[in-house]
Protein backbone atom coordinates (compact mmCIF):
# COMPACT_ATOMS: atom_id res chain seq x y z
CA UNK A 1 0.00 0.00 0.00
CA UNK A 2 1.16 3.39 -0.63
CA UNK A 3 2.43 5.49 2.02
CA UNK A 4 -0.23 8.33 3.19
CA UNK A 5 1.29 11.66 3.98
CA UNK A 6 -0.70 14.17 5.26
CA UNK A 7 0.43 17.88 4.30
CA UNK A 8 -0.47 21.50 4.86
CA UNK A 9 1.45 24.69 5.24
CA UNK A 10 1.46 27.95 7.39
CA UNK A 11 3.90 31.00 6.52
CA UNK A 12 4.71 34.23 8.03
CA UNK A 13 7.94 36.06 8.23
CA UNK A 14 7.57 38.63 11.16
CA UNK A 15 9.26 42.12 11.84
CA UNK A 16 8.00 42.92 15.36
CA UNK A 17 9.19 46.26 14.96
CA UNK A 18 7.33 46.84 11.50
CA UNK A 19 4.07 49.00 11.26
CA UNK A 20 1.09 46.81 10.41
CA UNK A 21 -0.11 42.95 11.88
CA UNK A 22 -1.19 40.43 9.39
CA UNK A 23 -4.85 39.59 10.39
CA UNK A 24 -6.65 36.96 8.50
CA UNK A 25 -7.43 38.91 5.16
CA UNK A 26 -3.70 38.77 5.25
CA UNK A 27 -3.49 35.31 4.51
CA UNK A 28 -7.06 34.86 2.58
CA UNK A 29 -5.40 37.65 -0.37
CA UNK A 30 -1.74 36.20 0.13
CA UNK A 31 0.15 38.88 -0.52
CA UNK A 32 2.59 37.77 -3.74
CA UNK A 33 2.04 34.39 -2.89
CA UNK A 34 -0.78 31.59 -3.51
CA UNK A 35 -4.15 32.83 -1.28
CA UNK A 36 -5.65 30.49 1.66
CA UNK A 37 -6.45 27.19 0.35
CA UNK A 38 -8.00 24.47 2.03
CA UNK A 39 -8.48 20.62 0.77
CA UNK A 40 -7.64 19.72 -2.67
CA UNK A 41 -7.87 23.05 -3.96
CA UNK A 42 -3.96 23.33 -2.16
CA UNK A 43 -2.68 21.32 -5.56
CA UNK A 44 -4.22 24.14 -7.70
CA UNK A 45 -2.62 27.06 -5.54
CA UNK A 46 0.49 25.85 -5.55
CA UNK A 47 1.07 24.13 -8.82
CA UNK A 48 4.12 25.58 -10.65
CA UNK A 49 5.34 28.04 -8.01
CA UNK A 50 8.18 28.00 -6.14
CA UNK A 51 7.10 27.43 -2.80
CA UNK A 52 7.73 24.66 -0.56
CA UNK A 53 4.84 22.59 -0.88
CA UNK A 54 5.37 22.68 -4.69
CA UNK A 55 8.15 21.20 -4.44
CA UNK A 56 6.76 18.29 -1.84
CA UNK A 57 3.66 17.54 -4.48
CA UNK A 58 5.91 17.08 -7.22
CA UNK A 59 8.38 14.33 -5.09
CA UNK A 60 5.18 12.80 -3.36
CA UNK A 61 3.61 12.36 -6.73
CA UNK A 62 6.91 10.49 -8.54
CA UNK A 63 7.31 8.35 -5.12
CA UNK A 64 3.84 7.10 -5.65
CA UNK A 65 2.63 8.36 -2.33
CA UNK A 66 -1.01 9.41 -1.55
CA UNK A 67 -0.40 13.48 -0.51
CA UNK A 68 -3.57 14.07 1.94
CA UNK A 69 -3.76 18.01 1.74
CA UNK A 70 -4.95 19.99 4.82
CA UNK A 71 -4.81 23.65 4.74
CA UNK A 72 -2.11 26.43 3.16
CA UNK A 73 -1.81 30.08 3.67
CA UNK A 74 1.09 32.50 3.44
CA UNK A 75 0.91 36.09 3.79
CA UNK A 76 3.88 39.08 3.58
CA UNK A 77 5.82 39.99 6.17
CA UNK A 78 4.39 42.24 8.87
CA UNK A 79 4.48 43.06 12.20
CA UNK A 80 2.67 40.58 14.37
CA UNK A 81 0.07 37.54 13.15
CA UNK A 82 -2.97 38.65 15.28
CA UNK A 83 -4.12 35.72 17.96
CA UNK A 84 -7.04 35.47 16.03
CA UNK A 85 -5.78 34.83 12.69
CA UNK A 86 -2.96 32.63 14.66
CA UNK A 87 -5.71 30.41 17.17
CA UNK A 88 -8.01 30.19 13.46
CA UNK A 89 -5.32 29.33 11.01
CA UNK A 90 -3.00 26.66 13.67
CA UNK A 91 -6.87 25.61 14.98
CA UNK A 92 -8.00 24.79 11.75
CA UNK A 93 -4.52 22.78 10.13
CA UNK A 94 -4.32 20.83 13.46
CA UNK A 95 -8.13 19.80 13.13
CA UNK A 96 -7.65 19.02 8.92
CA UNK A 97 -4.18 16.78 9.88
CA UNK A 98 -6.48 14.70 12.87
CA UNK A 99 -8.94 14.26 10.71
CA UNK A 100 -6.64 12.64 8.11
CA UNK A 101 -5.54 10.14 10.26
CA UNK A 102 -4.11 7.60 10.64
CA UNK A 103 -0.94 8.36 8.57
CA UNK A 104 2.68 7.34 7.85
CA UNK A 105 3.68 11.14 8.03
CA UNK A 106 3.25 14.60 7.58
CA UNK A 107 5.19 17.52 6.10
CA UNK A 108 4.30 21.15 6.99
CA UNK A 109 5.35 23.90 4.79
CA UNK A 110 6.36 26.77 7.37
CA UNK A 111 8.88 29.91 7.92
CA UNK A 112 10.12 29.89 10.73
CA UNK A 113 10.15 33.19 12.10
CA UNK A 114 6.74 33.82 12.88
CA UNK A 115 5.80 35.54 15.81
CA UNK A 116 2.17 36.12 16.70
CA UNK A 117 0.15 38.29 19.52
CA UNK A 118 0.04 35.49 21.78
CA UNK A 119 3.16 33.35 20.78
CA UNK A 120 6.82 34.36 20.32
CA UNK A 121 7.31 31.38 18.74
CA UNK A 122 5.14 30.95 16.06
CA UNK A 123 5.59 27.58 14.54
CA UNK A 124 7.29 26.03 17.53
CA UNK A 125 3.75 26.11 18.71
CA UNK A 126 2.73 24.69 15.48
CA UNK A 127 4.74 22.02 15.50
CA UNK A 128 4.23 21.67 18.96
CA UNK A 129 0.27 21.08 18.25
CA UNK A 130 0.33 19.04 15.63
CA UNK A 131 2.94 16.56 17.46
CA UNK A 132 0.63 16.32 19.65
CA UNK A 133 -2.16 15.47 17.62
CA UNK A 134 -0.61 12.68 15.34
CA UNK A 135 1.65 11.32 18.54
CA UNK A 136 5.52 10.56 18.80
CA UNK A 137 5.76 7.81 16.40
CA UNK A 138 4.64 9.76 13.07
CA UNK A 139 7.23 11.27 11.33
CA UNK A 140 6.61 14.72 10.93
CA UNK A 141 9.07 16.36 8.24
CA UNK A 142 9.06 20.62 8.07
CA UNK A 143 11.04 22.41 5.55
CA UNK A 144 11.85 26.41 6.44
CA UNK A 145 12.84 29.34 5.03
CA UNK A 146 16.70 30.22 5.59
CA UNK A 147 15.30 33.38 7.62
CA UNK A 148 14.30 31.06 10.33
CA UNK A 149 14.89 32.09 13.91
CA UNK A 150 15.16 28.08 15.02
CA UNK A 151 13.71 27.33 18.51
CA UNK A 152 14.35 24.39 20.51
CA UNK A 153 10.76 23.67 20.74
CA UNK A 154 10.83 23.70 16.83
CA UNK A 155 13.94 20.86 16.73
CA UNK A 156 12.43 19.18 19.80
CA UNK A 157 9.02 18.50 17.60
CA UNK A 158 9.95 17.68 14.42
CA UNK A 159 11.63 14.86 13.44
CA UNK A 160 13.69 17.06 10.86
CA UNK A 161 13.34 20.75 9.99
CA UNK A 162 15.04 21.27 6.34
CA UNK A 163 15.96 24.76 5.59
CA UNK A 164 16.46 26.67 2.08
CA UNK A 165 19.72 27.22 0.79
CA UNK A 166 19.53 30.28 -1.55
CA UNK A 167 18.57 33.84 -0.79
CA UNK A 168 17.17 35.40 -3.10
CA UNK A 169 15.14 31.86 -2.34
CA UNK A 170 15.19 30.23 -5.85
CA UNK A 171 15.29 27.28 -4.14
CA UNK A 172 11.40 26.83 -1.96
CA UNK A 173 10.29 24.33 -4.32
CA UNK A 174 12.98 22.50 -4.48
CA UNK A 175 13.04 22.37 -0.39
CA UNK A 176 10.39 20.92 -0.28
CA UNK A 177 11.30 18.14 -2.59
CA UNK A 178 14.48 17.73 -0.08
CA UNK A 179 11.71 17.74 2.97
CA UNK A 180 9.93 15.18 1.01
CA UNK A 181 13.27 12.98 0.54
CA UNK A 182 14.18 13.09 4.31
CA UNK A 183 10.58 12.14 4.91
CA UNK A 184 11.32 8.95 2.70
CA UNK A 185 14.51 7.87 4.91
CA UNK A 186 12.02 8.23 7.60
CA UNK A 187 9.52 5.70 6.36
CA UNK A 188 10.18 2.52 7.97
CA UNK A 189 13.25 3.44 9.72
CA UNK A 190 13.59 1.77 12.83
CA UNK A 191 14.38 4.97 14.64
CA UNK A 192 15.24 8.53 14.43
CA UNK A 193 18.12 10.32 13.38
CA UNK A 194 20.16 12.33 16.16
CA UNK A 195 19.71 16.14 16.49
CA UNK A 196 22.56 18.58 16.99
CA UNK A 197 21.11 22.50 17.18
CA UNK A 198 23.72 25.40 18.04
CA UNK A 199 22.86 28.96 18.18
CA UNK A 200 25.50 31.41 16.61
CA UNK A 201 26.11 34.35 19.05
CA UNK A 202 25.07 37.43 16.75
CA UNK A 203 22.67 38.72 14.51
CA UNK A 204 22.93 38.88 10.48
CA UNK A 205 21.78 42.04 8.72
CA UNK A 206 19.87 40.61 5.98
CA UNK A 207 21.39 43.27 3.25
CA UNK A 208 24.53 40.88 3.69
CA UNK A 209 22.60 37.10 3.43
CA UNK A 210 23.19 36.77 -0.01
CA UNK A 211 23.96 33.38 -1.05
CA UNK A 212 25.94 34.04 -3.93
CA UNK A 213 27.99 36.51 -1.82
CA UNK A 214 30.97 35.83 0.40
CA UNK A 215 30.61 35.09 3.20
CA UNK A 216 27.63 32.65 2.69
CA UNK A 217 28.78 31.17 -0.43
CA UNK A 218 31.61 29.90 0.97
CA UNK A 219 29.13 28.42 3.78
CA UNK A 220 26.63 26.97 1.94
CA UNK A 221 29.19 25.20 0.36
CA UNK A 222 30.78 23.54 2.79
CA UNK A 223 27.83 22.91 4.26
CA UNK A 224 27.17 20.82 1.41
CA UNK A 225 29.87 19.33 1.34
CA UNK A 226 29.39 17.75 4.88
CA UNK A 227 26.23 15.90 3.83
CA UNK A 228 26.45 12.01 3.56
CA UNK A 229 24.58 9.01 4.34
CA UNK A 230 25.55 9.49 7.78
CA UNK A 231 24.52 13.23 7.98
CA UNK A 232 21.74 13.05 5.76
CA UNK A 233 20.59 16.89 6.57
CA UNK A 234 21.98 19.59 7.66
CA UNK A 235 21.00 23.58 7.71
CA UNK A 236 22.50 26.65 8.40
CA UNK A 237 19.45 29.57 8.53
CA UNK A 238 21.29 32.83 9.04
CA UNK A 239 17.75 33.78 10.70
CA UNK A 240 15.55 37.02 10.50
CA UNK A 241 17.22 39.88 12.90
CA UNK A 242 13.72 42.17 13.33
CA UNK A 243 12.19 39.49 15.75
CA UNK A 244 12.31 40.61 19.23
CA UNK A 245 12.80 37.30 21.88
CA UNK A 246 15.08 35.52 23.46
CA UNK A 247 15.53 32.64 19.83
CA UNK A 248 16.09 35.53 17.42
CA UNK A 249 19.19 34.75 15.39
CA UNK A 250 21.52 32.51 13.30
CA UNK A 251 20.90 28.69 13.90
CA UNK A 252 22.22 25.77 12.70
CA UNK A 253 20.66 22.34 12.60
CA UNK A 254 22.64 18.70 11.88
CA UNK A 255 20.61 15.31 11.50
CA UNK A 256 22.99 12.25 12.05
CA UNK A 257 23.03 8.45 12.05
CA UNK A 258 24.69 9.22 15.52
CA UNK A 259 24.31 12.33 17.88
CA UNK A 260 28.37 12.61 17.37
CA UNK A 261 27.87 12.75 13.72
CA UNK A 262 25.54 15.27 14.22
CA UNK A 263 27.25 16.97 16.94
CA UNK A 264 30.32 17.34 14.34
CA UNK A 265 29.12 18.56 11.22
CA UNK A 266 26.65 20.98 13.38
CA UNK A 267 30.06 22.21 15.01
CA UNK A 268 31.76 22.45 11.68
CA UNK A 269 29.47 24.53 9.87
CA UNK A 270 28.66 26.85 13.43
CA UNK A 271 32.54 27.41 13.80
CA UNK A 272 32.55 28.71 10.06
CA UNK A 273 29.65 31.10 10.46
CA UNK A 274 31.21 32.42 13.65
CA UNK A 275 34.60 33.04 11.95
CA UNK A 276 33.04 35.01 8.94
CA UNK A 277 31.32 37.24 11.43
CA UNK A 278 33.77 40.34 10.32
CA UNK A 279 32.46 39.82 6.76
CA UNK A 280 28.74 39.80 6.85
CA UNK A 281 29.33 43.53 6.34
CA UNK A 282 28.74 46.07 3.80
CA UNK A 283 29.31 49.24 1.88
CA UNK A 284 25.08 51.33 2.57
CA UNK A 285 24.42 54.87 0.69
CA UNK A 286 21.63 57.68 2.31
CA UNK A 287 19.33 58.46 -0.32
CA UNK A 288 20.48 61.35 -1.51
CA UNK A 289 24.39 59.76 -2.20
CA UNK A 290 22.78 56.55 -3.12
CA UNK A 291 21.20 58.45 -6.25
CA UNK A 292 23.78 60.63 -7.08
CA UNK A 293 26.38 57.41 -7.29
CA UNK A 294 23.91 55.65 -9.61
CA UNK A 295 22.77 59.00 -12.01
CA UNK A 296 26.95 59.13 -11.91
CA UNK A 297 27.52 55.63 -13.00
CA UNK A 298 24.03 55.94 -15.68
CA UNK A 299 26.66 58.38 -17.48
CA UNK A 300 28.66 55.34 -18.33
CA UNK A 301 26.27 52.58 -18.50
CA UNK A 302 24.65 50.23 -20.85
CA UNK A 303 22.09 48.95 -18.45
CA UNK A 304 20.03 50.24 -15.31
CA UNK A 305 21.98 51.03 -11.74
CA UNK A 306 19.70 49.07 -9.38
CA UNK A 307 19.31 50.61 -5.73
CA UNK A 308 17.70 48.54 -3.12
CA UNK A 309 15.53 50.29 -0.83
CA UNK A 310 16.43 47.71 1.93
CA UNK A 311 14.81 49.72 5.24
CA UNK A 312 11.01 49.47 3.41
CA UNK A 313 11.11 45.95 2.04
CA UNK A 314 8.03 44.55 2.49
CA UNK A 315 9.06 41.62 2.58
CA UNK A 316 10.94 42.34 6.04
CA UNK A 317 7.95 43.75 7.27
CA UNK A 318 7.78 47.05 5.49
CA UNK A 319 4.55 48.28 4.29
CA UNK A 320 6.01 49.74 0.95
CA UNK A 321 5.08 52.93 1.32
CA UNK A 322 8.30 55.19 1.93
CA UNK A 323 9.00 57.93 0.51
CA UNK A 324 12.74 58.64 1.52
CA UNK A 325 13.70 57.15 -2.16
CA UNK A 326 11.20 58.66 -4.04
CA UNK A 327 12.37 62.00 -3.03
CA UNK A 328 15.86 61.38 -3.63
CA UNK A 329 15.22 60.66 -7.50
CA UNK A 330 13.04 63.87 -7.88
CA UNK A 331 15.02 65.94 -5.89
CA UNK A 332 18.33 65.03 -7.28
CA UNK A 333 16.53 65.07 -10.79
CA UNK A 334 16.79 61.90 -11.45
CA UNK A 335 16.34 60.95 -15.43
CA UNK A 336 15.29 57.66 -17.18
CA UNK A 337 14.17 56.44 -13.41
CA UNK A 338 11.20 54.12 -11.94
CA UNK A 339 10.58 52.81 -8.40
CA UNK A 340 8.24 50.94 -6.80
CA UNK A 341 5.92 49.42 -5.78
CA UNK A 342 4.45 52.78 -3.67
CA UNK A 343 1.84 51.56 -1.92
CA UNK A 344 -0.98 54.16 -1.61
CA UNK A 345 -4.33 52.56 -2.69
CA UNK A 346 -5.67 56.02 -2.20
CA UNK A 347 -3.52 57.41 -4.87
CA UNK A 348 -4.29 54.64 -6.67
CA UNK A 349 -8.06 55.08 -7.02
CA UNK A 350 -7.04 58.78 -7.50
CA UNK A 351 -5.28 57.91 -10.88
CA UNK A 352 -7.62 55.54 -11.94
CA UNK A 353 -10.79 57.87 -11.67
CA UNK A 354 -8.50 60.43 -13.28
CA UNK A 355 -7.27 58.38 -16.36
CA UNK A 356 -4.53 57.76 -18.39
CA UNK A 357 -2.83 60.59 -19.50
CA UNK A 358 -4.52 63.12 -16.98
CA UNK A 359 -2.66 64.99 -14.34
CA UNK A 360 -3.68 64.07 -10.57
CA UNK A 361 -2.33 66.20 -7.58
CA UNK A 362 -0.91 63.81 -4.75
CA UNK A 363 0.17 63.27 -1.45
CA UNK A 364 1.80 60.11 -2.39
CA UNK A 365 3.16 57.69 0.16
CA UNK A 366 4.21 57.41 4.14
CA UNK A 367 1.17 56.71 5.21
CA UNK A 368 2.33 54.42 7.80
CA UNK A 369 4.29 57.02 9.75
CA UNK A 370 8.12 55.72 9.63
CA UNK A 371 9.62 58.19 11.67
CA UNK A 372 11.96 60.87 9.32
CA UNK A 373 9.47 60.07 6.31
CA UNK A 374 7.26 62.56 4.38
CA UNK A 375 4.89 62.09 1.52
CA UNK A 376 6.13 63.14 -2.03
CA UNK A 377 3.23 66.20 -2.62
CA UNK A 378 3.36 67.31 -6.33
CA UNK A 379 1.46 66.78 -9.65
CA UNK A 380 2.01 63.52 -11.46
CA UNK A 381 1.18 62.39 -15.24
CA UNK A 382 -1.16 59.19 -15.00
CA UNK A 383 1.04 57.14 -17.43
CA UNK A 384 -0.38 53.71 -17.41
CA UNK A 385 -3.46 52.04 -15.11
CA UNK A 386 -3.56 48.23 -14.66
CA UNK A 387 -5.81 46.21 -12.38
CA UNK A 388 -2.48 44.87 -10.55
CA UNK A 389 -3.38 40.81 -11.71
CA UNK A 390 -0.74 39.30 -13.18
CA UNK A 391 1.98 36.26 -13.87
CA UNK A 392 5.26 36.91 -11.86
CA UNK A 393 7.58 34.61 -13.89
CA UNK A 394 10.79 35.66 -12.82
CA UNK A 395 13.14 32.49 -10.47
CA UNK A 396 11.81 34.11 -7.28
CA UNK A 397 8.01 34.15 -7.77
CA UNK A 398 8.67 31.29 -9.82
CA UNK A 399 5.04 31.72 -11.73
CA UNK A 400 3.04 33.24 -8.95
CA UNK A 401 -0.10 34.77 -9.79
CA UNK A 402 -0.21 37.94 -8.06
CA UNK A 403 -3.00 40.91 -7.39
CA UNK A 404 -1.42 44.30 -6.25
CA UNK A 405 -4.95 45.70 -6.60
CA UNK A 406 -5.54 48.91 -8.73
CA UNK A 407 -2.24 50.00 -9.85
CA UNK A 408 -0.82 53.22 -11.87
CA UNK A 409 2.65 54.20 -13.49
CA UNK A 410 3.11 57.59 -12.50
CA UNK A 411 5.34 60.28 -13.66
CA UNK A 412 7.03 62.98 -12.33
CA UNK A 413 9.49 64.61 -14.59
CA UNK A 414 12.17 61.67 -15.39
CA UNK A 415 10.65 59.79 -12.59
CA UNK A 416 8.29 57.39 -13.18
CA UNK A 417 6.43 55.90 -9.74
CA UNK A 418 4.95 52.86 -9.97
CA UNK A 419 1.86 52.41 -7.48
CA UNK A 420 -0.01 49.51 -5.85
CA UNK A 421 -2.73 48.87 -3.75
CA UNK A 422 -1.42 46.01 -1.78
CA UNK A 423 2.42 45.16 -0.81
CA UNK A 424 4.48 42.84 -2.54
CA UNK A 425 8.51 42.59 -2.40
CA UNK A 426 9.65 44.19 -5.95
CA UNK A 427 11.33 41.05 -6.81
CA UNK A 428 10.24 40.68 -10.37
CA UNK A 429 10.87 42.84 -13.37
CA UNK A 430 6.95 41.71 -14.44
CA UNK A 431 5.66 44.53 -11.51
CA UNK A 432 7.42 47.37 -13.41
CA UNK A 433 6.11 45.67 -16.75
CA UNK A 434 2.36 45.53 -15.65
CA UNK A 435 1.86 49.28 -15.78
CA UNK A 436 4.15 50.02 -18.86
CA UNK A 437 7.44 50.50 -17.25
CA UNK A 438 9.93 48.59 -19.17
CA UNK A 439 13.04 48.08 -16.61
CA UNK A 440 15.56 47.23 -19.38
CA UNK A 441 14.90 50.56 -21.00
CA UNK A 442 15.62 52.93 -17.44
CA UNK A 443 18.89 54.22 -15.78
CA UNK A 444 18.10 53.81 -12.58
CA UNK A 445 16.05 51.21 -10.61
CA UNK A 446 14.89 51.68 -7.18
CA UNK A 447 13.31 48.06 -5.77
CA UNK A 448 11.69 47.91 -2.12
CA UNK A 449 13.64 44.89 -1.77
CA UNK A 450 16.69 43.88 0.16
CA UNK A 451 18.21 40.83 -1.62
CA UNK A 452 15.33 39.16 -3.64
CA UNK A 453 15.16 41.47 -6.56
CA UNK A 454 18.88 39.96 -7.22
CA UNK A 455 17.31 36.74 -8.79
CA UNK A 456 15.60 38.54 -11.47
CA UNK A 457 17.11 41.92 -11.16
CA UNK A 458 21.34 41.20 -11.39
CA UNK A 459 20.90 39.73 -14.93
CA UNK A 460 20.11 43.16 -16.19
CA UNK A 461 22.09 45.31 -13.42
CA UNK A 462 24.80 47.33 -14.63
CA UNK A 463 25.69 47.16 -10.56
CA UNK A 464 23.76 47.02 -7.45
CA UNK A 465 23.82 49.61 -4.37
CA UNK A 466 22.08 49.54 -1.18
CA UNK A 467 20.67 52.84 0.50
CA UNK A 468 19.25 53.37 3.96
CA UNK A 469 16.11 55.42 3.55
CA UNK A 470 13.78 56.04 6.30
CA UNK A 471 12.02 51.70 6.77
CA UNK A 472 11.30 50.07 9.43
CA UNK A 473 13.70 46.80 8.92
CA UNK A 474 17.31 48.92 9.38
CA UNK A 475 20.04 47.86 7.67
CA UNK A 476 21.79 47.81 10.57
CA UNK A 477 20.20 45.39 13.15
CA UNK A 478 21.57 47.10 16.33
CA UNK A 479 19.29 50.51 15.29
CA UNK A 480 16.58 48.22 16.63
CA UNK A 481 15.14 48.79 19.73
CA UNK A 482 15.74 45.72 21.45
CA UNK A 483 14.03 44.28 24.79
CA UNK A 484 13.74 40.55 24.67
CA UNK A 485 16.55 38.93 23.49
CA UNK A 486 19.03 36.61 24.89
CA UNK A 487 21.81 37.77 26.82
CA UNK A 488 25.32 38.21 25.24
CA UNK A 489 23.93 38.08 21.58
CA UNK A 490 25.93 40.40 19.47
CA UNK A 491 22.40 42.75 17.69
CA UNK A 492 25.15 43.45 14.40
CA UNK A 493 28.65 41.42 13.09
CA UNK A 494 31.29 42.55 15.84
CA UNK A 495 28.71 44.75 17.62
CA UNK A 496 28.04 45.26 21.17
CA UNK A 497 26.45 42.40 23.18
CA UNK A 498 23.27 42.29 24.33
CA UNK A 499 22.25 43.00 28.20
Amino acid sequence: MSPRIVFGGFLHETNTFAPSKAGMDAFVQGGGWPPLARGAAIFEAVRNVNVGAAGFVETARERGWEAVPTLWCAASPSAHVTAEAFETLTSELVERIGAALPADGVYLDLHGAMVSENFDDGEGEILRRVRAAIGPDVPLVASLDLHGNVTPLMVEAADVLVAYRTYPHVDMAQTGSRAAQALAGLLGAGKRPAKAFRQIPYLIPIAWQATAMEPCRAIYAELASLESERVPSLSFLPGFPAADFPDCGPTVVAYGATQAEADAAADAVAGRVTASEAAFKGKVFDPDGGVREAMRLALSATRPVVISDTQDNPGAGGDSDTMGMANALVRNGADRAAIGVIVDPEAAAAAHAAGEGATVTLSLGAKSGIPGDVPLEASFIVEKLSDGRFVAPGPFYGGSRMNLGPSACLRIGGVRIVVGSRKAQMADRAMYRQVGVQPEEQAILVNKSSVHFRADFEPIAETILVCAAPGPMPVDPSALPWRRLRPGVRTAPLGAPFA
